[in-house]
């Protein structure tokens, strides 16, 4: 009996099945004891969510400023000046934006506001005119658009109804948001100063068989990263920058404020584009029809440069996506993290493939070392045996 029992324990052992059913079943019980103890992992997710916005800020600027700090030192001055040249250079750039363009899109800004009321005046015009066409008469459009009271007021009351409900939440952004402003910078600072101790710091703790490996995947992200982030830098600025000039061209009013969202957008990967021409459209189709679509033609000038010269150049292939695996990582991203998962996304997959891929490779490559190490022993048996 007892010999029976051990021939059907070492069975149950070798079978995969029953061997993923007990890890699944030993991870599914301490998810739910997870459940059960959160209030044990809720200081740590607030330590967590408190540092996120800050590091990411000084994150995204380090692998932008980065690169100008190695072209310094290159020129033979020491880091810390670099350092101190890259932040005076980007305080000036701040101060710039502060006294020159945010003045420009605020006065565009409240142009555009004044002239909304005449916009949805238009609106309602030429609803109104294609509902008296005899192809709609029989479905009587009038009555619907009626009961949907599209006029001015009524959005306004709703938009600040709106607003004053979530007063609180605005309150809370703008804490975050002078947090961000003043921790961001140190932490830039010093990920600038010692960023580059942080691979030989972690190669201590790491095993000395698989050292190399994860130096290489370490140096594979930090590629990634800096590919994707430098080059959708250059790309919203390229695009920013030559959609106003295409704007101002044919006389788009409000071109200054439309190209940066234009530039801004350019940072959702595929549907940017359209979510940036999306104003210019709407303010000039119902009064300028030619114009509206003028606008489309500098977009499509303007993404056509940028997918065929600057995206090539600056991003490459680095990523290597399909598009219909972005369009699905926007959708997904969008609908559990918002705003903020449209934009990271992208880049987060890229850096789950890059980690997932350089597993496979080392179970792959680890294989192939046992396949080789036993035609090894057999030949050497073999070999011992003629003997």
């Amino acid at each position: 009996m007892i010999v029976r029992r051990g021939i059907l324990f070492d069975k149950l052992k070798q079978s995969k099945l029953m061997f993923w059913s007990i890890e699944l079943l030993v991870l599914a019980t301490l998810v739910w004891v997870s459940t059960k103890i959160n209030f044990l992992f809720e200081p740590i997710g607030t330590f967590f969510s408190t540092l996120f916005a800050p590091v990411l800020v000084a994150g995204f600027l380090y692998y932008i400023l980065n690169p100008l700090v190695k072209l310094l030192t290159k020129l033979k001055l020491k880091r810390i000046y670099a350092i101190i040249i890259v932040f005076v250079l980007l305080l000036a750039a701040i101060i710039w934006i502060l006294v020159s363009v945010i003045p420009s899109l605020a006065s565009q800004l409240s142009s555009l506001a004044s002239s909304i009321p005449d916009v949805f005046k238009s609106i309602e015009e030429w609803i109104y005119q294609i509902a008296a066409l005899p192809v709609f008469k029989d479905l009587d459009l009038t009555s619907y658009i009626e009961q949907l009271d599209i006029s001015y007021g009524n959005i306004i009351q709703q938009f600040l109804s709106g607003l004053s409900s979530s007063l609180g939440s605005i309150v809370s952004t703008v804490a975050s948001t002078t947090i961000v402003i003043f921790t961001a910078p140190f932490i830039l600072f010093y990920m600038l100063k010692d960023g580059e101790r942080l691979v030989p710091g972690i190669q201590k703790f790491m095993p000395e068989k698989r050292k190399a490996d994860i130096v290489n995947l370490l140096e594979q992200l930090n590629k990634t990263l800096s590919s994707y982030i430098s080059g959708q830098a250059i790309e919203c600025l390229f695009v920013g920058t030559f959609t106003i000039i295409g704007y101002s061209l044919i006389g788009v009013r409000y071109a200054f404020l439309f190209g940066v969202i234009a530039g801004l957008t350019n940072l959702i990967p595929y549907l940017g584009p359209y979510l940036g021409l999306a104003p210019a459209v709407f303010v000039t189709v119902f009064d300028e029809p030619f114009k509206a679509l003028l606008c489309c033609v500098v977009v499509v000038i303007v993404q056509q440069l940028d997918g065929n010269v600057i995206y090539p150049n600056v991003i490459g292939k680095t990523l290597k996506i399909h598009p219909l695996t972005i369009i699905l990582i926007l959708l997904v991203a969008g609908n559990l993290a918002g705003l903020l998962g449209i934009f990271l996304g992208v880049p987060f997959y890229a850096i789950c493939r890059t980690i997932v891929l350089f597993i496979i490779e080392l179970v792959q490559r680890g294989k192939k070392e046992e396949r080789a190490a036993l035609v090894l022993e057999n030949s050497t048996e073999t070999k011992n045996s003629g003997q």
